[in-house]
């Protein structure tokens, strides 16, 4: 049995979304146990508005106070003792929780997080890691935004992490690791970009080198390495072409009685198109590097989204991330 503890306050609809999606991750995996923390009395009353039973493996944890979504992390971390947010990773601090989800403010969750659990030894700092679609399945990319300003030192740490995490999770024995640049030739790129590069080509990492950003999603190669803010403008640029394509799609099906009618016809088509480039599907980021499992859902997530994030949870903790990296690191480094 698997136990996640659910920031239930945290994100920008909070219960209304996170209560859905708790009894939704229960009814799927029937080997998962929930903690739902946040106010009790709300949490409760949530619950009873919804039309299906509630599954006896929750238990809700009642917290007094919740992190704002634009509140300063280290005004959270001091003052915010009894949040949601933190009662959450502290649950996982104690053990009572193997990992614990949330959707609230990042800069938050990842300072709580860093401060409660701590760094695996030789990490620096954590970074954050989610799966893209591609071509070929999906990728790992990372960072997505914890360290807008990576040294060379700390983007080796980053594809060190991404490459024992899509190991073991995704069962491949030599990951492919690739570093975001400019360009593919050895002469782009700034200064930090090519240290990174020779550090990784010293490492024993399988290492293939630079891609740019319009081949991130060939699927070539299984970890793209980047700091924390090429990897968010990339990633959210990316969802809003996903939505923007989908959008238009809907607009032209809808011109005319005859785009109507092959819009009819080839609802499979399109309903498998937007399964496949559906960033809900793909919620649920890592913050790796902690001595622990936390997972980071989209603020705007639905139910179905922050149900992906819950699911990625178990999927980690099952796979014991945080412990194959603490137990590969130094020989990696």
């Amino acid at each position: 049995m698997v136990t996640v503890a659910v920031d239930a306050m945290g994100g920008d609809h909070g219960p209304d979304t996170t209560v859905a999606a708790a009894v939704s991750a229960l009814e799927l995996d029937p080997g998962l146990q929930l903690l739902l923390v946040g106010e009790e009395a709300r949490l409760n009353k949530q619950l009873a508005t919804l039309d299906r039973p509630i599954p006896e493996r929750m238990t809700v944890v009642n917290a007094s106070q919740t992190v704002g979504m634009d509140e300063p992390p280290a005004q959270a971390l001091r003052n915010k003792k009894d949040s949601s947010m933190r009662v959450t990773i502290n649950l996982v601090k104690s053990g009572e929780a193997d990992a614990g989800v949330s959707a609230g403010n990042t800069g938050a969750l990842m300072a709580t997080a860093r401060f409660v659990l701590k760094t695996l030894p030789g990490i620096d700092r954590p970074a954050i890691v989610s799966a893209l679609p591609s071509l070929r399945g999906h990728i790992h990319m990372l960072d997505l935004g914890a360290n807008v300003d990576s040294p060379p030192e700390l983007l080796l740490q980053f594809a060190i992490m991404g490459s024992i995490l899509v190991k073991y999770v995704e069962n491949k024995s030599r990951p492919s690791v690739a570093l975001l640049n400019i360009g593919v030739e050895d002469i782009k790129g700034n200064d930090v970009v090519k240290r990174a590069a020779e550090l990784m080509r010293r490492s024993n990492l399988n290492y293939q080198g630079y891609v740019e950003a319009d081949a991130i999603y060939n699927g070539d190669v299984d970890v793209v390495v980047c700091d924390g803010f090429d990897g968010n403008v990339a990633l959210k640029a990316s969802e809003g072409l996903a939505q923007m394509i989908t959008h238009i799609m809907r607009e032209e099906y809808d011109r005319s009685l005859l785009t109507r009618l092959v819009g009819l016809i080839s609802t499979p088509v399109m309903r498998s198109f937007q399964n496949r480039l559906d960033h809900r599907r793909y919620n649920g980021a890592t913050l790796v590097g902690l001595r622990g499992t936390v997972i980071k859902s989209h603020g705007s997530a639905d139910p179905l989204a922050f149900c992906y994030a819950i699911l990625e949870a178990r999927t980690e903790v099952q796979n014991k991330v945080p412990e194959h990296i603490s137990e590969e690191l130094t020989g990696m480094m």
